[in-house]
């Protein structure tokens, strides 16, 4: 049994944070959830943008149907939604062996929406009926905004990935987004079974801080924050008000940790998988990070309610001039606007690329 399936036996899903054209063509992912118990993936707008423009997979659907009259969000859309319908197609039967647990794709709403409430809650709706697939998750930032959004896709019965969250208070307003979701489809009579993950981004707060602290809290800092927000997952599970909703039939929001490939050449390259293993939890991981801890990955020891020496890291940095919620908004807002760069990049090189396929087809 290899380190991934061990991680599947501790009750911890491993997804892939990553979708091309090719890795379904190629058999690989298939491959993946046969042999290194993947049994999920995700997409964001970086991702996307990769897998177009340094590809030619896409080319001739973009030729196609760019011929006739689509183009922009609409045409990338159709060309993420082809592959994510196929990928949910393969983990279907995940998704049914595991009651909607498992076998959950990811496809984001445009990041440009991150501060819009009302266009999100629209585009959420939109992408949600053209997927036509019952394990499609929609990303929607955890953003002042985007949890307002959140809280009425739940509502409206959409399957949704809150990303970008980056700490306990983060997590917290976004589970709070959720349950509120949940206690209004209750409170009219809807079914309150209502898929949704909270993604945590982690290796990004030890790329913030490499040259503000010293060596021995290097790539320490992400871990820390991610104990505490399991801790603070777990007494939410366990609180007299989701206790409620779960007897009634809710199912709990899983907390997933996002950003998990290792960034410091120096850190070992399954750190963050072999550190934050815990049941009830997902990994989302880059496929790099997949292969390596397939081939020489060894679990740590399991998060704890206790925590660990968490608190004593967060209480250092912080006198160190590093204060949790205040970094953890930095990162939020340096993370929405990543993506809306890379959003604009991936319609900017799909269109280029629709212009050089029809002079090609023209000569």
């Amino acid at each position: 049994m290899n380190a991934t399936q061990q991680l599947h036996e501790l009750g911890q899903s491993l997804w892939l944070d990553n979708i091309t054209r090719g890795l379904l063509n190629s058999g690989a992912l298939a491959h993946y959830i046969r042999d290194f118990a993947i049994t999920g993936l995700t997409s964001n707008p970086t991702i996307f943008e990769h897998a177009i423009g340094n590809t030619d997979f896409y080319d001739e659907a973009i030729r196609v149907r760019a011929e006739e009259g689509a183009s922009g969000e609409d045409l990338f859309f159709e060309l993420a939604l082809e592959d994510l319908r196929r990928a949910a197609d393969l983990f279907g039967p995940v998704f049914n062996e595991t009651g909607g647990i498992d076998g959950w794709v990811s496809l984001e709403v445009s990041p440009l929406l991150a501060d819009d409430a009302a266009k999100t809650i629209a585009a959420a709706a939109n992408l949600h009926a053209r997927a036509r697939r019952p394990n499609l998750f929609i990303k929607i930032p955890g953003t002042p905004e985007g949890l307002v959004a959140i809280e009425e896709s739940i509502f409206a019965g959409i399957p949704i990935n809150v990303t970008l969250l980056f700490s306990r208070a983060q997590y917290l307003a976004a589970a709070e987004a959720y349950i509120r979701g949940i206690e209004r489809r209750i409170a009219a009579g809807l079914d309150p079974n209502v898929g949704s993950v909270a993604s945590l981004f982690v290796s990004r707060w030890d790329a913030a801080v490499h040259s503000r602290v010293p060596e021995a809290l290097n790539n320490r800092l992400g871990i820390a924050v991610a104990t505490l927000t399991y801790r603070a997952y777990r007494e939410l599970l366990a609180s007299a008000r989701w206790q409620r909703l779960a007897a009634a039939g809710a199912r709990a929001q899983r907390l997933l940790w996002a950003s998990t490939g290792t960034k410091d050449p120096a850190a070992a390259d399954t750190l963050y998988v072999a550190q934050l293993a815990a049941r009830d939890t997902v990994n989302t991981v880059p496929e790099k990070t997949l292969l390596a801890f397939a081939d020489h990955g060894r679990l740590g020891q399991p998060l704890t309610l206790e925590g660990g020496d968490a608190d004593a890291v967060l209480a250092t940095c912080c006198r160190l001039g590093i204060e949790e919620n205040a970094l953890a908004a930095l990162l939020q807002r340096e993370g929405a606007d990543a993506f809306a760069a890379s959003w604009r990049n991936l319609l900017e090189g799909i269109a280029g690329k629709a212009q050089t396929l029809a002079q090609v087809g023209a000569r």
